[in-house]
Formats: structure tokens, sequence, C-alpha cells
């Protein structure tokens, strides 16, 4: 991590902060404003301190690694559709005929010898210093504490390394830890994770599961953990395949889990399965806290670190974050992996502010009618995909599907409510919205065929703003975009007070001057800005229960209660600290403005 630091200083890639700043909001804070700017860099936060235990950390803080697409491709040596395509080779490989065609394969064979990880049988550097027993103290790490609402401090890049109980397999996995004490974190790895899988294994057969989890090191480590690996395959093995050199493991100190040797810090334990503990809340990738539940508990036996460590981290909260590059990465290198399941995809994309698995669109080759169906029912059921809630297919004429205007235009000119399909599936562990935690309603669009006729009477924002206000009082503000396609927008924003049901039943006399009606909170929310409305609605709705397709189609994307017969306990969103904020921005270490805060929902308003 120390040369990736030296890398970036070189090449004027870095933000090194000299100031003395508390790991508890105040370097979260300034990380999660610098993301969202345009040309964002990297940060160095080199006298990190907690005000509230009285420590000055001799390590410092290193966040935003994955600030922008130019260092997200630096770090995978590359540009990612490189690595695709290597991937996509390796998939597609026949034997060869004659001996032309065996030595012009040779190369590429001889990059395998890579994939697989090799263990080392002497120490690492990430074993340089060694606590153990008495010694062992998580308050000696600078571990954040990024949003008011948490339920303490969380390493947010953890590399998680396990192993199944008979030792077949090995996973890497991110999970957020949150610290308990001195000696023990809580363990989140969502119920659908390899990792879980694994301490079911060791759960059943009474004993406790090893753990090791590593911080810092090669970058792609970091980028490894979050990959969509098929299940039972090493992360790793994804290393040495884009590195094109064996990653070097060593064996932890107090367990039998080996991980990189050149990592810099190393937190060994055991989850002992008869143990669990409340854990979070916390403020996640969604942009919502994720609600307190009782999770596992690694109990610590050693600490290892290199001399001179740096301590990573990540910010998590509303998009833009370095996600946003980390998926795109993913996006990338992980397309050949659909395409057997689904042999005329061409390309797809997961927008950051549909926080990845509540939002996908994807270009495909149609050949017969139900054809795009058939992909929709491809994707809800292989691997991680079949957590996404909404998925939108186009054909192959389709613009680009990063150019959003365009694309956005495309599928409305071919919007049709025959071609909507709602069912029910599987849900990611984090969502918040559906009446039963794991399963809700799913939506498929199918905007491959024709284009559609505009079949209502537009108004000016004005007159419908006028109109709809006159049949219910709860509407305060509205917009209507995309109006040069065939199904225009509007969004209205409520004070609600009652079922939004009630609301579409009052406003449907508008049905020729409306086609989409969709219908969020009033406040925290800006209709000038539709990147944030997309990224409300697709979290806040479930297919199943709020859309309605006739007279015209009704998305209500506002908050759930028990006037809509939701009866779980929906989350708050991730917002700043105004005292900490209006703090660093009088020592001139972040600028905001109101159009800042309500771009991105930085602060209550409304």
């Amino acid at each position: 991590m120390r040369d990736v630091i030296e890398w970036f200083k070189e090449n004027g890639g870095i933000k090194v902060i000299d100031k003395e700043l508390d790991v508890e909001l105040e370097i979260p804070h300034i990380a999660y404003l610098e993301i969202k700017k345009e040309n964002s860099k990297p940060l160095l936060f080199t006298k990190p301190i907690s005000k509230r235990l009285g420590i000055k950390y001799d390590i410092p803080v290193f966040m935003n690694l994955f600030a922008n697409k130019e260092l997200t491709e630096d770090i995978f040596g590359t540009h990612p559709d490189v690595i695709a395509k290597n991937i996509e080779w390796l998939l597609k490989m026949k034997p060869p005929k004659g001996i032309l065609e065996k030595l012009k394969m040779l190369p590429k064979l001889w990059k395998l010898k890579s994939v697989f990880p090799k263990r080392l049988t002497h120490s690492g550097e990430c074993q340089e210093i060694v606590l153990k027993g008495d010694d062992i103290d998580l308050d000696k790490l600078p571990i954040l504490k990024t949003w008011e609402l948490d339920g303490g401090r969380f390493i947010t890049m953890g590399q998680t390394y396990t192993k199944s109980l008979d030792g077949s397999m090995q996973n890497l996995g991110m999970y957020r830890l949150q610290q308990y004490d001195k000696k023990s974190l809580g363990m989140h790895w969502q119920i659908h994770k390899d990792g879980a899988h694994f301490f079911n294994e060791y759960a059943q057969a009474g004993k406790k599961m090893p753990v090791s989890i590593a911080i810092g090191g090669d970058p792609l480590y970091i980028w490894c953990g979050q990959a969509p690996m098929p299940s039972g395959m090493f992360e790793l093995m994804l290393y040495g395949l884009i590195r094109g050199e064996n990653a070097k493991l060593v064996k932890s100190i107090t367990n039998d889990i080996y991980i990189p040797h050149d990592v810099d810090i190393v937190i060994e334990g055991f989850v002992d399965p008869t143990v669990s503990k409340v854990e979070g809340p916390f403020g996640d990738h969604t942009g919502y806290y994720t609600l307190p539940e009782e999770f596992p508990v690694v109990e610590i036996t050693a600490i290892t670190m290199k001399k001179k460590p740096v301590f990573h981290a990540t910010v998590v909260g509303k998009p833009p974050l370095e996600d946003k590059y980390m998926g795109w990465g993913t996006e990338r290198v992980f397309l050949p992996l659909l395409k057997p399941m689904a042999p005329d995809l061409i390309d797809y994309h997961m927008p950051e502010n549909g926080v990845f698995h509540n939002l996908i669109m994807s270009k495909m080759k149609t050949h017969y009618k139900g054809h795009a169906m058939q992909f929709m029912h491809a994707f809800w059921g292989v691997g991680q995909m079949s957590f996404v809630k909404h998925a939108i297919f186009v054909d192959e004429n389709a613009p680009d599907l990063t150019s959003y205007e365009e694309i956005a235009t495309y599928i409305l000119d071919r919007l049709d409510v025959k071609n909507i399909f709602i069912s029910k599936g599987i849900l990611d562990h984090l969502d918040h919205s559906s009446n039963e935690q794991f399963v809700g309603g799913k939506l498929g669009i199918d905007a491959t065929g024709d284009k559609v006729d505009l079949k209502v009477k537009l108004l000016s924002n004005e007159e419908l703003l006028e109109k709809a206000q006159a049949l219910d009082a709860q509407i305060v503000d509205l917009k209507q975009f995309c109006t040069n396609s065939a199904n225009p927008i509007c969004v209205i924003s409520v004070n609600k007070t009652d079922s939004m049901k009630k609301l579409y039943k009052n406003i449907e006399v508008l049905k020729n001057h409306i086609a989409i009606l969709i219908v969020i909170d009033y406040k925290n929310n800006d209709l000038k800005y539709p990147y944030m409305l997309v990224w409300r609605v697709v979290n806040n709705i479930d297919a199943s229960r709020d859309i309605e397709l006739s007279p015209f189609i009704f998305v209500d994307g506002t908050t759930k209660s028990e006037v809509d017969g939701f009866y779980r306990e929906w989350p708050q969103d991730t917002l700043c600290s105004k005292e900490v904020l209006e703090k660093l921005k009088k020592d001139a270490l972040v600028e905001f403005d109101d159009d800042l805060i309500r771009r991105f929902g930085l602060l209550e308003f409304n």
C-alpha cells in the first residue's frame, strides 16, 4: 500500500492531509465529499486521531483508492475489457489443430500457470509485528465511524479470508466488521454469501470457524474481494489471471487460513457458531442505514502487521462513491461469464445510482418474441444477478447504455404495458422495501420492440400541478421529464399522510395528460436532480406492491408505513453531520453549498 501511495505521489494523483482529524465522522466526511467530485483523488490522512478515546495514531489512513476510471484501470494494469477478452478466450478455448496453432496458444497458456495462489513456507511482510494475548487491542487501529447513527466503528475495506470445513474451498469476501471491544468484531456476512455458507458447515459440525481479515496490500486484492466469482472458486485465482503472477500467501499465526504475504494488517481469529451479537445500525452503500440484526462474532487471537502499515478504508452511503469505479471494473470483466447463459447478450450496465443490485440495463440481439423475457428469467436465476430488482432490455440498435439521456428516450419510445413483467424473487440482504425480508417484487421491461406513439396530451408543469393539487392536497411539487419521448415521465412530490394508492385513484382523471406517474416524498428530494430521484425510487419500490399499469403507469417511490400495509421498520437516509461539515468547511478541508447538499442529499432539506 505504501508503494501505491508513492506511485500516486509521483504521478500527482493523491491528496495528502497532514492536519489532525478524527476517525469518527471527520475523516469519512472529507472522503465522502471528495469522491463526489468529477476529478476526485485518493486521500492520505497522516495524522488520524480519536478524540473520544484520546488516541493519536501512528498509522495513516488511506481512502478513495478507486477514485476514478483512470486509477481503476491503473490498478488492473490494463483496461477491464482486455481482461474480459482473455476470460472469453478461456471459456471458448478449443484443442489446437496442428503445430502452428499450438505455438500460437503457448503464450496464453503460459499465463495460466499464474492463476493458482502459491503458498509460501516462511512468514510474510504482514507478520513483522505480532500482537497476541493481552497485547491484542483493536483500539490501536484507526478504525472509522462514518455516520452519526452508526452502531460503532467499522472496518469497511477488510478482506475476509475463510475456507470450507473440509478445506477444499477457499473464499475471499468483503464484509463490514463492527468493532465491539478491543478483542472482538461483528462479522456481517450476508446470508447468501460464500462465507456464510462455510459458517453454516462449521455450525452444523459444532466447530469454531477460522477467519483472517486482511487490510491493505495490493489494491487488486480488494477488488477481487467483491468480485462475483462462481461459487467454489477462490477469488485470488482472478488476481493471478489479471496480474500474470501468482498471489503469494502465508499461513496466519494462530489459525490455518492463508493470506497474502504483503498486506498491511491482519486480524486473525475464530467465529464461534454458538455466539452472536447485534450488529449495526450502519449507513450502507444503499444510502440507507442497515438496521440492527444479530450476526456472528469474531474472537480475535492475533493482530499482525508490517512495521509501517497503512490502514485502508472506504466510505459508503449515497452515490456516487468509489464503488462506482470498482463496479465498472466488475461489470466489464464479468461480461463474458454472463454470455454462456445468455448467448445473445451484447452488453449490460448497472448504474451506481441504482446501487447495482437495484437496476440493470441490458443490450441484446433479439431473434423471436419473448426473447427478452427469457433473458429476464436467466438473469434472475443465476448467482448474484438473482438479486437484481429491476431489469430493462433493449435491442442491438439502442444507444450506449451509459449515454443516460439517449438510452432513457430510447426505452420510453418503446415502452408498452404489455411488455412489462412483474414477478417475485430473491432480494439482496440489504433491501428494505419489500414487505418480507429477502423476498419481494421484480420488474422486467422489454424495450426491444418497435417505437410506440405518444398517447397523451402534454400540459406545462404549472398547469398539470394546478390540476393535480386540486385533486389531492398531499401534492407539493411536480416536474415532467423526457417530454420528447412517447412516454413522458411525471414526478410528483408529496407530504404524505395517506396511502399513495388513494392519490393514484384521485388523479386517474388526468390520464389523458400522464403516461408515467412517479410519486416521491417531498422531504429530502429535489425534482431538479434526476440522478438522485432514480436512486430514491429504485431503492424504495417493491414492484409487486408499488406499481400499477392502468390507466397509466404508476410508481409509488415514497417511504412506506402502516398506511401502506408495511410493518417492517423503514431505515433512515445516510446524512452527514451538519456540525462536522461546517467545521471542516471552516478549516478549508471541504467545500459545499446548498446546491451540493440538495444534489446529493448530504443533509436534510425541505
